[in-house]
């Protein structure tokens, strides 16, 4: 049974990143450790899914990255059938198992005896699991896995928060490189608007065409207009 007060301390610790700025591959690795510590595992791992199709995107020691990559590459384990299910999949003891024999084999070579596999759910649907693996026989107790399943729907919202974040600096972005643009095409249509005694509308319009008749941004050609002295 995993100790109470280290849950806390983990999900506090874990849930602190969602207030900052993260790179959401960091803190996969994160969880995958916290996991490790929390359940005392001899290592654990973060898998994600794509079109049904199971990868492994983070695992705590690297080792047992061999053992996540497996699953991935012949797309078999415990792992995979709770991506796959959308349900916890625990095997107290993987000697008394009969499924997934390449992966029992492999497993046997890490001297793993216990594995679980908590899937991440976004609602109705499965995007990825959360995988524990440890040396000794265990016995999974509902409260090692709801703790467990808890700290997946932790991940599930960095995915989501993740991703919003991602639109919101392109949204950003976009915005600012748009701003940026405006300031120097203006720069330019007044410089050429001078040079050449004509409006400034006539002097965006000999801008907008200078660029279409080779291929460029009108920005490009602003900047020119501006640091570059062109005259068109």
């Amino acid at each position: 049974m995993y100790d109470h007060d280290l849950f806390v301390e983990t999900t506090a610790g874990f849930s602190e990143k969602l207030l900052s700025h993260y790179e959401i591959d960091e803190v996969l690795y994160d969880l995958g450790d916290r996991l490790r510590r929390l359940f005392s595992l001899a290592g654990s791992g973060v898998t994600l899914g794509t079109n049904g199709q199971l990868h492994a995107v983070a695992a705590v020691p690297a080792d047992i990255g061999r053992l996540e990559r497996f699953q991935e590459q012949q797309q078999e384990g415990p792992c995979v059938e709770a991506y796959r299910a959308g349900e916890i999949v625990a095997v107290p003891d993987l000697e008394s198992e009969h499924r997934w024999p390449e992966f029992r084999r492999m497993a046997d070579d890490f001297g793993l005896r216990a594995v679980a596999g908590v899937p991440m759910r976004l609602g109705e649907r499965t995007v990825g699991a959360l995988n524990m693996y440890h040396h000794d026989v265990r016995r999974w107790s509902e409260g090692d896995l709801d703790a467990a399943g808890v700290l997946a729907n932790m991940a599930t919202g960095y995915l989501i928060n993740a991703s919003s974040l991602a639109k919101q600096t392109l949204l950003a972005e976009q915005l600012q490189h748009a701003l940026d643009s405006r300031v120097v095409i203006e720069q330019a249509k007044g410089i050429l608007a001078h040079a050449h005694g004509i409006t400034v509308d006539a002097a965006f319009e000999r801008l907008r065409h200078y660029a279409r008749s080779r291929g460029v941004k009108v920005r490009e050609v602003a900047s020119a207009v501006v640091n570059l002295d062109l005259r068109l």
